[in-house]
């Protein structure tokens, strides 16, 4: 029960969002807006603890470990003055939230709370950041930057080529990747392929279908703070729309993000040298889907390269 440096009586601000990397990127501009509203509050953020590491480039918040809304939140019911639900505006995200027992709940409007209506064709930035706004907080959705990672890049230069995904929906196929990593190395670029530990053996496929050493594979060989600085201290990024995608726009690397699922209206990267690929007449929309999402399958090989070569690198 919040493990996170206790601190005696100091009021405590709990924001509640329980997902991944790239749920957390986007409300950085309204973890910064509160950072800046309650100065005086411990700042805690309620998600999984995988997180820990990416969160201190955030500054000012601690992370309580929190798995999804299947669990509890743990922390003593009556302890924290102010939640945030950054999580939803469904009946679970709330009842998690109203077990803690609160002194007062930030969030959209309920039955019996008040708050904004909840609006479904809004950029993720914005939608929390005009949360904020309607409950007296300043907040601004291009407040998005993220502090430099404490380590240095295990890459300097490089163009990372992030071949994982959470979902079928959003694996662009291998062979794709390997053409463009193949073309890339042609053309000069050190390329270097990332993922998660599972994603290693996909990330062995597209180095050898691409005529790459193994070396060349830094999928799986990465703590998060790793992966972070690779893509802040990247030349190029190439990736689908995952966390790896959100991190080139905190740090502004020149990126081509490949969408399938998911609106590029509501996830897109913002203004800045990064390309967004996909085919919307198509889009199926199943984030949660085996295969790819044929708005994804739409991008070709050239489509990304051409893209490449329309973006002005270093």
């Amino acid at each position: 029960m919040e493990t996170p440096g206790a601190n005696g009586g100091q009021p405590i601000l709990l924001v509640l969002r329980a997902l991944k990397l790239g749920d957390l990127l986007v409300a950085v501009p309204a973890l910064h807006a509160l950072r800046r509203a309650y100065p005086e509050h411990r700042l805690l953020y309620a998600a999984q603890d995988w997180l820990a590491e990416a969160l201190v480039l955030v500054d000012g918040f601690e992370l309580l470990p929190t798995h999804g809304l299947d669990v509890p939140i743990p922390v003593r019911a009556g302890r924290v003055d102010v939640a945030v639900n950054l999580h939803g505006s469904g009946p679970e995200s709330d009842r998690r939230l109203a077990e803690i027992r609160p002194r007062t709940i930030l969030g959209h409007r309920t039955a019996d709370r008040p708050g904004p209506p909840w609006m479904e064709d809004l950029h993720e930035r914005e939608r929390w950041a005009r949360l904020l706004r309607w409950h007296g907080i300043e907040a601004d959705a291009a407040d998005y930057r993220l502090r430099q990672p404490a380590v240095a890049s295990p890459c300097p230069g490089a163009t990372v080529l992030h071949v994982g995904a959470a979902y079928g929906s959003r694996l662009w196929p291998a062979e794709r990747f390997a053409a463009v990593a193949r073309q890339l190395a042609a053309d000069g670029h050190r390329v270097v392929l990332t993922g998660s530990a599972a994603e290693r053996p996909r990330a062995v496929e597209v180095a050898r279908l691409s005529g790459l050493a193994e070396s060349h594979v830094l999928a799986g060989a990465l703590r998060l703070t790793e992966f972070v600085a690779a893509v802040a201290g990247a030349r190029l990024v190439v990736s689908a729309d995952t966390g790896a995608a959100h991190l080139a726009s905190a740090y502004s690397r020149p990126s081509v993000v490949l969408f399938g699922p998911a609106p590029v209206e509501l996830w897109g990267p913002p203004p800045g040298p990064h390309v967004v690929l996909t085919d919307g007449q198509a889009r199926r929309g199943d984030i949660f889907a085996a295969s790819p999402d044929p708005a994804l399958l739409a991008v070709s090989v050239e489509d990304v390269l051409a893209a490449v070569r329309g973006l002005s690198l270093d």
